[in-house]
Order: C-alpha cells, then sequence, then structure tokens
C-alpha cells in the first residue's frame, strides 16, 4: 500500500489518508509533542508551512506520546496548546504510534528511510522529519535537532516545490 493510502484520523477524529491531509501534494511529516525540549520547533514548522503552502506543500504534524510520555493531552488539548502556543495552522493527526508492535502504517514506511547519517529504523526522538513527494516516495529524512530553517531542510524541500 502507498503511505499516502494509510487510514490516518485527523485531529478532530474524522477519518482521512494522509493524501486527503496533505492533498497529494508534497509533505513534511513530523512526529511532534507538546512537552518536549524540541516543542518550539512547532514555530519554525509553522512559518515553513506558512511560507510554501502557495506551492502546493504543507507540514504535517503527527502527535505521538511514546518519547518520555512528552505528548499526554487528548487530541482537544494538543490542538488548544499548538494554536494558543505556536498559532499552528498546518494540519495535524491524532497521536500515533511510530515504533515499536503498534507502530503505524505509514511509520512502517517511513523508518525504512535513511537519515543523513545513513541510519535507517525507529525513529529516535520528537520532532524527527520526513519529506515525502506527492506520489508518497519518502525523498528524505532529518534528525530531530534538525530545525524547520536548516538549510538542508529548505533545499529539499524547494527541489520538491
Amino acid at each position: 500500500m502507498n503511505l499516502l493510502d494509510a487510514p490516518l484520523a485527523r485531529l478532530d477524529g474524522t477519518p482521512a489518508t494522509l493524501r486527503e491531509i496533505t492533498g497529494g501534494n508534497p509533505a513534511l511529516l513530523v512526529n511532534v509533542a507538546s512537552r518536549c525540549g524540541l516543542t518550539p520547533q512547532y514555530a519554525g514548522l509553522e512559518r515553513l508551512h506558512e511560507e510554501y503552502a502557495d506551492r502546493g506543500f504543507a507540514v504535517v504534524g503527527l502527535p505521538c506520546n511514546q518519547f518520555r510520555g512528552q505528548e499526554p493531552g487528548t487530541s482537544e488539548e494538543i490542538a488548544e496548546f499548538c494554536s494558543a502556543t505556536y498559532g499552528v495552522t498546518f494540519p495535524m493527526t491524532e497521536k500515533i504510534e511510530v515504533n515499536g508492535d503498534d507502530r503505524h502504517p505509514v511509520y512502517e514506511e517511513l523508518v525504512t528511510t535513511a537519515d543523513e547519517g545513513g541510519r535507517v529504523g525507529d525513529v529516535q526522538w520528537n520532532f524527527e522529519k520526513f519529506l515525502v513527494d506527492g506520489s508518497g516516495k519518502v525523498v528524505a529524512r532529518f534528525s530531530p535537532r534538525v530545525e524547520p530553517d536548516d538549510a538542508r531542510l529548505v533545499a529539499a524541500v524547494d527541489a520538491l516545490v
């Protein structure tokens, strides 16, 4: 199955697929958390989303509570925090698992892609980033500490849109 066709619920609980959420356009998929030292990356992700949205690009937040319980809230709490604290407008899904036996099918595909250091496999931490093209092909993987405005990430986005 193409990862864009995997079922995912939006943050408000409505069913969708990644294709529906992204409009079949290139996207940056990020496992996010509200209580992490990297949470301020939400601001940069929102700027990236705003800058490229008119070119058919989206950032998609996929909340995950697998890393030290740093995303404990309900969908409503996550939405309120992201909107009030960082002005997030990019689409988000309900919480999913990115590692382990209950790994979401989207991440089954994503983790087969090597990061810039050549590492494949489990997501390391919150805010790991996967860049996918409009057909669902994973074209780049960035470690959690790579900021949304990092030149390498921006260049990869520019090459897609």
